[in-house]
């Protein structure tokens, strides 16, 4: 498993994770999500939602993995879409998605 997975099951861990639509969707509307994740095999419609979302509320997003490597970094089914609500794993990842 790359860093970036296992960074995301910390988080989930740690609480600080947001994984799915729903939940995803509550983190950004309460301004909690520092970033957001959406895999890659995500539908178009997700992917414009969330876009249009963070656009609308400032927050940061990404476009990464697929959604079974997202599920299965978590714990859970597969994932379109996670909202990390820290800014100290939102710092570490952002600098592992860009290297």
């Amino acid at each position: 498993m790359n860093k970036i997975l296992s960074i995301l099951g910390l988080c989930m861990k740690a609480g600080l994770l947001s994984a799915g639509d729903a939940s995803a969707e509550n983190a950004i509307k309460s301004q909690n999500a520092k970033l957001v994740i959406v895999a890659d095999d995500a539908s178009a419609n997700t992917k414009k939602k969330f876009y249009n979302s963070c656009e609308f509320y400032k927050v940061k997003i990404v476009y990464y993995g697929n959604k079974e490597e997202l599920g299965k970094a978590v714990g859970k089914a597969e994932r379109s879409v996670m909202a990390v609500c820290d800014d100290g794993f939102t710092k570490k990842l952002e600098g592992l998605l860009e290297a």
